[in-house]
């Protein structure tokens, strides 16, 4: 259970990350990538981070690579903006929760359209 101090540099973590990510320029990014949640082990040496992508599998994927590749920028970037003894090596991994969300939408609205005719 993480505790108070946890969960503010997840969220420092989490909010430096997005603005970090928007800002990298490879053409192997995504046009939608948002930074879900990030999960910091105690001693701050890892850093789980759950990223969704809107878009193909494949677009998922590049993402996910071009996120790998830069890790060691985006990490530096953290450390210099959040002053952390230890900044977390950063490990990506894929989040389906909003595109099963937009999905969940859409099957509901069809539906709602189906009973209205």
């Amino acid at each position: 259970m993480a505790g108070f101090r946890q969960d503010r540099i997840n969220e420092e973590i989490k909010r430096e990350l997005g603005s970090i990510v928007r800002n990298l320029k490879d053409p192997r990014m995504a046009g939608m990538v948002s930074i879900v949640a990030v999960e910091a082990t105690r001693d701050l040496r890892y850093a789980k981070v759950h990223v969704s992508v809107l878009g193909s599998e494949e677009e998922e994927k590049s993402t996910l690579s071009a996120l790998k590749a830069a890790s060691g920028f985006i990490r530096r970037e953290i450390g210099a903006k959040l002053q952390l003894r230890t900044t977390p090596e950063l490990i990506f991994k894929a989040d389906r929760s909003i595109a099963y969300g937009a999905h969940m939408n859409r099957l509901i609205h069809d539906v709602m359209q189906k009973n209205e005719e």
